[in-house]
């Protein structure tokens, strides 16, 4: 069986790109699987981390038996047409969805699909805050995503939280909508904790750590709050790490710069590469997702593979892809006396390691796709 996946390149890294190198390695084991990727995915003046397309940041790689094509150009029909030439023998065809940016691209690949093959769209994210902010990508996205979403054949979300979503908000019929868990990223090589804490000048014993992109919905300024009412003797011996570039997020960085505890929080405004995401996981005791509405988080499946304490805002498919993984407290959102409560139960009782769960190993998750995949051949 022969299928294809199209999504974004290094040159765009980001967490779908690790999630569409990881599928494609892992499908690989089962099908003949081609990489169409995005060469240029949009305007780079319109991308908010466009200092950094281009760099070298990951050494992750697909492996030798995936074909990859990086192709798709937002400007040229041209290689939307030649894409397709790529694909045209599949017998599946999976698409990234987590931005409407690439729509029109997607549009033209199913539009070409006169035979009919199998279009299947995996959610990432149903709609982008930031998207769904300014009127005229507002309007592109709901125009061109409507018309990408009614021409696919079936979809694939992360969580039975975002099936309800999606169904509800887009009116897709759930018996054409599957679940299939995300996979853990667990690429990053573990260090040793005092040594990582020695690369980043850390000499305080409990290190809180968020990490990803500072956007409003993360609620970092939550966190900062619970940390600022932590008991004295915790924050003494404590470090806040918030690393993460900003995007549309300015109050974290006031809040930071406000707060009387200014100097026990370090924050890293920047898209950091491999080796550095190896120290901060590896030098923090426990990593905080204090997010206000999420339908996942790639960041929650590094944690688990470092196997540290993870405290997360009870909302979206968190619950789902955390509720079997020990090291999980749950608390709820937009709450700063339950984060300070969790963040003072793992000072005191929580640290340690524990185990991601089997079923989201990659082997796992590529034998649920086996199972979709040759069910839509029959």
């Amino acid at each position: 069986m022969k299928v294809v996946i199209i999504g974004p390149s290094k040159k765009f890294l980001s967490g779908v790109s690790y999630y569409t190198i990881r599928l494609s390695n892992a499908l690989s084991e089962f099908f003949e699987v081609k990489a169409i990727l995005f060469r240029r995915m949009l305007p780079k003046l319109l991308f908010p981390g466009r200092e950094r397309v281009g760099k070298d940041l990951t050494r992750q790689k697909f492996d030798s038996n995936v074909e990859v094509h990086e192709i798709l150009d937002w400007y040229d029909p041209l290689t939307w047409l030649n894409a397709f030439g790529l694909m045209r023998d599949a017998d599946a065809i999976i698409v990234q969805w987590w931005t409407s940016s690439v729509a029109h691209m997607y549009f033209a690949v199913e539009m070409l699909n006169f035979r009919r093959k199998p279009v299947i769209i995996e959610f990432h994210e149903v709609v982008d805050p930031l998207e769904n902010s300014i009127l005229p990508i507002k309007v592109y996205s709901r125009i061109m995503g409507n018309l990408v979403r009614r021409l696919a054949t079936h979809y694939v979300v992360h969580s039975s939280a975002d099936k309800g979503i999606i169904s509800e908000i887009y009116g897709i019929d759930r018996s054409k909508i599957c679940i299939i868990p995300h996979g853990i990223y667990d690429h990053y090589p573990k260090m040793n904790k005092q040594m990582a804490r020695s690369a980043l000048k850390i000499n305080e014993k409990y290190v809180i750590l968020f990490f990803g992109l500072l956007r409003p919905y993360k609620g970092v300024k939550y966190l900062i709050r619970a940390f600022e009412g932590l008991p004295a003797d915790i924050v003494k011996d404590s470090r806040l790490l918030i690393v993460g570039e900003t995007w549309e997020d300015k109050e974290t960085k006031q809040l930071v710069s406000k707060s009387m505890f200014r100097n026990k929080i370090q924050m890293v405004d920047r898209y950091v590469s491999d080796y550095e995401i190896s120290i901060f996981f590896s030098a923090s005791d426990v990593l905080v997702i204090p997010y206000t509405r999420a339908s996942q988080s790639g960041v929650a499946h590094i944690g688990m593979s470092f196997g540290m304490p993870i405290i997360a805002s009870d909302v979206g498919g968190l619950r789902e892809s955390l509720r079997k993984y020990e090291g999980t407290i749950f608390v709820q959102p937009r709450s700063v006396s339950s984060l300070r409560d969790a963040l003072i139960e793992v000072f005191e009782h929580r640290r340690g390691e524990h185990e991601p769960p089997e079923d989201l190993r990659w082997g796992s998750v590529a034998r649920k796709w086996c199972e979709l995949l040759t069910e839509l051949k029959k």
